[in-house]
């Protein structure tokens, strides 16, 4: 909020933001004849759908004062939108004029008494937000005379043609506004000025740079080696930056992948050409307020020992790091200013670099740079930010391709996978315009100094019915007021990494020259077979457009329904993608950056349901979020039709397919074996460090490899003679290869690959171990690989009293009667007691039970264990040696948290503080993915700024302990041809007793729902 004083001297405390669409009524109040006549007719929702931007004045009662929008083309149809730029330099004085410095005013009405403050107050935040902009004009074919608001503002452009076409032709400057902050270096006369603006940030500065003194920085100017600068506004200083030519290139090559810079070294040979070509990089985007670089000496002999191929003549560096930047925060989107100084005090530099603390919020100088991907053995709690000198060149225009630049595309593109297909679909646009099936296509190319550094190819979007049925595609855009034509999907797109800041602005401009409003990229899952788009860098595709979500679909009775039945190409399947969208409304919508580094050890459901929330914000932009996990991202395959296990429904293969997490994601492959909390960081199994700000623990529960009891079979033993404590113990031995835990898709995968090549064709037994309903949804699987009834074992372990797998006695005696039927044998109460008989267990040929009669002896081809879940011991030990509390499972609060504040746990993994008096009421008992997001909910307003704070809770308000609504889930397929679906209130379990098993019935027992139906 800001005070501003009315046309009638009033003062009026007031917010310029963006434009709602529940603005929309307010704004339609306000147009007038006036606006009419300057304007035309105006339907505000489509003006606010199709403006590139819309701005609202608004005052503390959020009524709206005043509101503007500006489209990137020119009202009405004076001239049609792609060609306005040669339209006004043929008719007007205009040649700075481009399209990546000039908007349009397509709409201005207010409220009287606000009329002229409120063009200035919009203008002023318009020109702050977009820093490339220069010219706002009013380009209207309705010639009449403005309100007194706007022709105070608007001047007429000098025209060049006689006669000048009937148009309104005005035009509003930057400098009248929001000018460009002069630049020059600092003198001692200036120590006042950036005193004041360093006690404002004073905490912050000291926590990023430690002690430091002013007058000493701008006293060790030295020419070639530290430049300080100021930049002033009015004759007054309000931002500082101190540049250094000392860099630790030895340091940051080692911390950072810097190979595709030249690792920031001069180039050998001369022949470079003035704009770097494309290289294959994965990196993004910014942070906020100061930051610190390293500028540490390693002298010459350090190098060349810990580089000995570098013993020839030494390397020249080729770039110099920003020290230290402090700017006033009404002046932070003009730090760009800064950029054209310190480039000329170093010019035989080529890149500027800055590394900024993960902690730190989002910094609009940094908006320009380019992220670079830290190395993965980097422990180094910096993000590096890069900027190249030819990234100072506004001359980046975009136009049709033609034929003349598939050399330049092709040297851009040729160490890009998938790059033939983008040749390929350059040269049908070239030839005929369109796809060998006749859909359009569009092909375009980025230009600066007339070299090629990027190309874009679209397509028109066939299958808009598809998108809006199976995406929320309507949570950005009001789907009725985008017509056919106006929908194009992204081919393909590369561009120079150099230039990345023009990104969005390519996009942009894709838009306007193909006359387009929406833009939708399509990214297929790693195992699919139709990957035919190339898009590099990704990352700058993803920080343009937004993740969609997918709709959860109604599976149809298509042969019940007939003719009422929807459409086909509604209902029929098509291969799983995730998908993208830009619109013109997003195209200068910002992102705010979170560089804070969050780690989530273990890819259950709470963890990717965790990520989930994170990776789909609009609005902001995770660049590290991790995943350790022993067997990657479950999204990288597909997994469905495995079996083996039950499910909770939460995720499948195609759930993954859409949500598309993985390009968000960094995904570390293996088991974590310990956590660093002071020098925070976790260590996963082949000795990998991982970094952490914020540690999310989700590894949840897992079947464990039983451990034999080894009691002495010669006589005969019974469960009732066993040790209260010979289920406790683990098993520390050799794992046979035959002996099969499963506790993920992946584990059922590699088991059914196994079990068809080594076992399906046998005579040995199957031994199925284990008390849950996993048991019955294995031996289903079993039975459909081939494997016949008589040579499978089910061995039940004893139940706590009153409990069973079903918690419903007619279940339990469907599945039995279904088990006998297909001449399964079932064995009850039974314990392993010996492998082998003791004797070396490989390979496993027999196993022992105890059980409450005689011991049981099997034979065995393959032992499939599900028994013993708890928490897996190499996550425990990581837990106790960290020093978290562990009291049967991970304590944490009612906010997730644990002992350490940086460390947060969610799922099965974990129960409540005894403070809170609630033993049972684990997230055990709740829906794994609603846990997740809750997890997700509780952390998003550390990082996201437009969250309302947390209103002041009642002193013991934090003992209460959350409540979760969605039901917990468990389904699967049984034998007999039986299909499990349980759905269980969140509650404390207990057993249920339900009426007769009857076939195609739906059961109730208390709380719970269980649904039990035959093929």
């Amino acid at each position: 909020m800001r005070t501003m004083i009315s046309d009638c001297g009033e003062e009026e405390a007031v917010t310029v933001r963006r434009t709602e669409l529940s603005d929309a009524q307010q704004i339609d109040s306000l147009i007038d004849l006036s606006a009419l006549a300057v304007f035309g007719k105006v339907n505000i929702i489509h003006i606010l759908e199709k403006a590139n931007l819309a701005v609202t004045l608004a005052n503390e009662k959020n009524e709206v004062l005043a509101h503007a929008s500006f489209c990137d083309y020119p009202i009405g149809d004076l001239v049609d939108q792609t060609d306005w730029e040669a339209f006004l330099h043929q008719h007007f004085s205009t040649e700075h004029f481009t399209p990546l410095n000039t908007l349009f005013l397509h709409l201005y009405v207010a409220q009287p008494s606000f009329s002229k403050a409120g063009i200035k107050e919009i203008l002023r935040a318009v020109f702050n937000v977009v820093t490339e902009l220069q010219y706002i004009c009013l380009l209207s074919p309705n010639v009449t005379a403005l309100e007194p608001a706007l022709d105070e503002i608007f001047k007429p452009l000098k025209s060049r043609s006689q006669p000048a076409p009937q148009c309104l032709a005005l035009v509003c400057h930057r400098h009248n506004y929001c000018p460009m902050l002069r630049v020059r270096s600092a003198r001692k006369e200036d120590y006042e000025d950036i005193k004041r603006i360093c006690a404002e940030q004073d905490k912050e500065l000291s926590a990023s740079h430690g002690p430091y003194n002013l007058a000493e920085l701008i006293e060790a100017q030295s020419e070639g080696k530290n430049h300080v600068a100021v930049c002033e506004s009015d004759g007054v200083a309000v931002g500082f930056i101190s540049v250094c030519a000392d860099v630790d290139l030895v340091l940051l090559n080692d911390c950072f992948e810097l190979d595709v810079f030249g690792r920031l070294y001069k180039p050998q040979q001369a022949d470079q050409s003035e704009i770097p070509p494309q290289d294959p990089l994965t990196a993004d985007h910014s942070t906020r307020e100061t930051q610190t670089s390293t500028t540490q000496d390693h002298t010459e002999e350090q190098e060349r020992n810990q580089h000995p191929e570098s013993t020839a003549p030494r390397k020249t560096p080729n770039a110099f790091c920003i020290q230290l930047l402090v700017i006033d925060k009404n002046y932070e989107m003009r730090s760009v200013d800064f950029l054209p100084f310190i480039f000329k005090r170093f010019p035989d530099r080529d890149f500027c670099i800055i590394t900024v603390p993960n902690l730190k919020h989002d910094v609009p100088l940094l908006l320009n740079f380019l992220r670079v991907a830290p190395q993965p053995s980097s422990v180094l709690h910096q993000e590096l930010y890069i900027f190249h000198r030819t990234g100072l060149l506004k001359s980046f225009e975009v136009r049709t391709a033609s034929a003349a630049d598939r050399a330049a595309v092709s040297t851009i593109v040729e160490k890009l996978s998938q790059h033939q297909f983008l040749l390929e679909d350059l040269d049908e646009f070239c030839q005929r315009q369109s796809e060998l099936d006749g859909t359009p296509l569009k092909a375009l190319v980025a230009q600066v100094q007339n070299q090629v550094v990027g190309v874009l190819i679209i397509k028109k979007e066939q299958d808009m019915d598809y998108i809006c049925s199976h995406y929320n595609i309507e949570n950005f855009i009001y789907f009725s007021h985008h017509g056919a034509e106006e929908h194009a999907q992204m081919c393909h797109f590369a561009l120079n990494p150099i230039f990345q800041h023009y990104a969005k602005h390519f996009l942009q401009e894709a838009l306007r020259q193909a006359h387009i409003s929406c833009l939708y990229q399509h990214i297929d899952p790693p195992y699919s077979s139709q990957k035919n788009s190339c898009v590099h860098p990704l990352t700058s595709v993803l920080q343009c457009m937004v993740l969609v979500r997918p709709r959860r679909q109604i599976s149809y009775p298509l042969k019940e329904l007939g003719t009422n039945a929807p459409e086909r190409r509604i209902t029929q399947e098509q291969p799983p993608f995730a998908l993208n969208f830009i619109s013109r409304k997003l195209t200068m919508e910002p992102k705010l950056t979170i560089n804070t580094r969050i780690v989530v050890v273990g890819a259950s459901e709470t963890g990717l349901s965790f990520l989930e929330v994170l990776a789909v914000c609009p609005h902001l932009r995770f660049l590290n979020l991790t995943l350790i996990s022993t067997h990657g991202f479950p999204g990288d395959h597909n997994y469905d039709d495995v079996g083996f296990l039950s499910t909770s429904h939460a995720y499948s293969s195609r759930d993954f397919g859409q949500l598309g997490l993985r390009p968000s994601v960094s995904v570390v492959t293996g088991k974590m074996v310990g956590i660093d909390r002071k020098a925070k960081h976790i260590l996963v199994s082949g000795g990998r460090k991982v970094p952490y700000d914020h540690a999310v623990l989700c590894m949840g529960q897992q079947y464990q490899v039983p451990c034999p009891t080894s009691v002495n079979l010669s006589r005969p033993v019974t469960n009732r003679e066993l040790p209260a404590d010979c289920h406790c113990h683990r098993y520390t031995g050799h794992v046979p290869s035959n002996l099969l835990t499963l506790n993920d898709q992946h584990d059922c995968c590699a088991a059914r690959h196994w079990l068809a090549h080594n076992f399906v064709e046998q005579d040995d037994n199957a031994i199925v171990y284990g008390n849950s309903i996993d048991i019955f949804t294995c031996v289903d699987s079993l039975l459909g690989l081939g494997v016949l009834g008589p040579r499978i074992h089910v061995v039940l372990l004893p139940m706590e009293p009153g409990t069973s797998c079903f918690s419903n006695p007619s279940l339990e005696g469907a599945m039995e009667r279904a088990l006998q039927k297909a001449e399964v044998h079932i064995h009850c109460n039974c314990v392993l007691a010996q492998m082998n008989e003791g004797e070396h267990p490989e390979p496993l040929t027999s196993v022992s039970f105890t059980t409450d009669g005689p011991p049981l002896h099997l034979t065995c081809g393959v032992f499939i264990n599900l028994s013993s879940r708890r928490v897996d011991y190499d996550a425990f030990r990581s837990i106790n040696d960290a020093c978290l509390v562990f009291d049967g499972r991970l304590v944490i609060d009612t906010t997730f948290h644990t002992n350490d504040s940086s460390i947060c746990a969610a799922g099965p993994l974990t129960k409540f503080s005894r403070r809170y008096d609630a033993e049972q009421w684990t997230h055990h008992n709740f829906n794994s993915k609603e846990v997740g997001q809750e997890l997700a909910a509780a952390m998003l307003p550390l990082f996201d700024p437009t969250l309302e704070p947390t209103v002041d809770l009642p002193p013991d308000a934090d003992r209460l302990t959350p409540v979760y609504k969605q039901p917990k889930v468990q389904g699967g397929r049984l034998p007999g041809g039986y299909y499990y679906l349980h759905l269980a209130k969140p509650s404390v379990p207990e057993p249920a007793v339900g009426p007769s098993f009857v076939p195609h019935a739906i059961c109730f027992g208390g709380q719970q729902n269980q649904i039990i139906c035959k093929e």
